[in-house]
């Protein structure tokens, strides 16, 4: 059988386990995306962006098992003050959310707003749908398709306190689809938190609009001890002066797919993304990150480390597109990883595309292990090996953390790195 119809036939299959929600405003949307998933098919190892990770518990049909994630330890983000938000399995949890009212903030359910004039109509699927050229990304369009809960947030002043997103699994098969809208006024500014050990089999979509001059925080943690298949999509777009920055913690799981699609649209826009994870063992992080500078004087960073051991592997692949007006365009890649022994391995695939002649661009790659010189100067004045260990790891990881702009985050993400080395350690 030809590899294009084994494709197909998958696709299919997949296709056949789902239902598309009947939400009127949005069915035009939803059966663009069916279309493209049904024309590409969903990926596979031959597919060039997918070579490092293989995508069969994202596609196959039948339900991923995972055990409920039980633990004692707060919530990552219980000590903030937030307006909360809680989906379990993928469903919003009305008893164990807030009030959806706040300042300058409109939010409603995606499964509720029924409206056929509503703002989101002119942006749902439209970044997504925008994002999978040059290179295809199936599965966000199958989220595009199918998500049947998730929020539009809409920002029209900066409010008063973050929204923060918690995601939890009840069921031991659970398989949950989201899709967040969030539009963004001009000059306003907001932080968006996500956490949470979401699903057993999690496919999130959140799509950013960006108008001039705006702000927009993202600080997403990704579960910790748990046996979860996480693929998740982010899809920015900035318009002129605005600024994105996003950073993502990754603490296990057996499964990861974190893609970040940005498009910079407005002259003298800054998109910073981060991220740092952490795997022990059955473990597979993939971070992939395409970035577009289409206007001029515009700043893009990425900054990704990984800490692995015991066998874990890591990903990277990171692009930077300068089309041809885009002058001086700012833009700075660097993923590094570090090996805590000779199982684990980081697969890094670095990209630059210019055409503009008046830029700033550079990238790097580097994986190694502990700096043997370092570990002796902390053992020669009394440091014990684990802890000197743990210290030089959350020396190799702060370049990462410093992307966050608020430092009580930062304060916050921090203490949860030191908390999950601790474990490690003492286990």
């Amino acid at each position: 059988m030809a590899v294009a119809q084994v494709k197909i036939d998958a696709t299919e299959e997949r296709l056949s386990t789902l239902a598309l929600p009947q939400t009127g405003w949005s069915a035009a949307a939803r059966a663009d995306a069916l279309a493209r998933v049904r024309a590409v098919g969903l990926p596979s190892r031959r597919d060039e962006y997918w070579k490092y990770t293989r995508p069969d518990t994202f596609v196959q049909a039948a339900p991923v098992a995972a055990a409920p994630f039980q633990s004692d330890e707060a919530p990552v983000f219980a000590d903030m003050d937030c307006l909360k938000i809680v989906f379990n399995d993928g469903v919003f949890d009305a008893d164990a959310s807030d009030d959806l009212s706040l300042d300058g903030v409109s939010i409603e359910r995606l499964a509720e707003a029924q409206t056929d004039i509503h703002w989101a109509k002119g942006l749902y699927g439209v970044l997504e749908a925008a994002g999978q050229t040059p290179v295809e990304r199936p599965l966000a369009a199958l989220n595009t398709a199918f998500a049947s809960d998730g929020v539009l947030i809409h920002v029209t002043a900066t409010p008063s306190k973050p929204i923060n997103l918690i995601y939890n699994q009840v069921s031991d098969s659970s398989d949950a689809i989201l899709h967040h809208v969030v539009k963004v006024d001009a000059g306003a500014e907001v932080t968006l938190l996500e956490n949470g050990p979401a699903a057993a089999r999690f496919n999130k979509c959140v799509e950013v609009d960006i108008a001039d001059t705006a702000k927009f925080h993202h600080i997403c943690v990704q579960g910790r001890d748990h046996d979860r298949r996480t693929a998740t999509h982010l899809f920015t777009r900035l318009g002129a002066e605005s600024v994105f920055k996003s950073f993502t913690l990754t603490a296990n799981g057996v499964m990861t797919r974190n893609e970040c699609v940005i498009e910079l649209t407005g002259d003298d826009a800054q998109a910073h993304v981060a991220g740092a994870a952490l795997g022990d063992g059955d473990f597979h992080h993939d971070d992939t990150v395409f970035i577009t500078h289409d206007a001029v004087n515009c700043e893009s960073r990425q900054v990704f480390k990984k800490v692995l051991r015991n066998g874990a592997t890591g990903v990277f692949q990171g692009k930077i597109l300068v089309k041809k007006d885009a002058q001086k365009t700012d833009g700075y890649q660097i993923s590094q990883s570090l090996l805590l022994d000779d199982d684990s391995q980081f697969l890094a695939k670095p990209e630059l595309e210019i055409y503009a002649d008046d830029v700033a661009c550079s990238h790097g790659s580097t994986s190694g292990a502990i700096d043997e010189d370092a570990l002796f100067y902390l053992r020669s004045r009394g440091v014990e090996l684990g802890e000197a260990t743990d210290l030089l790891t959350l020396s190799f990881l702060a370049e990462a953390v410093e992307e966050i702009e608020d430092s009580a985050l930062a304060e916050t993400i921090n203490d949860r790195l030191a908390a999950w080395l601790l474990a490690r350690r003492s286990s």
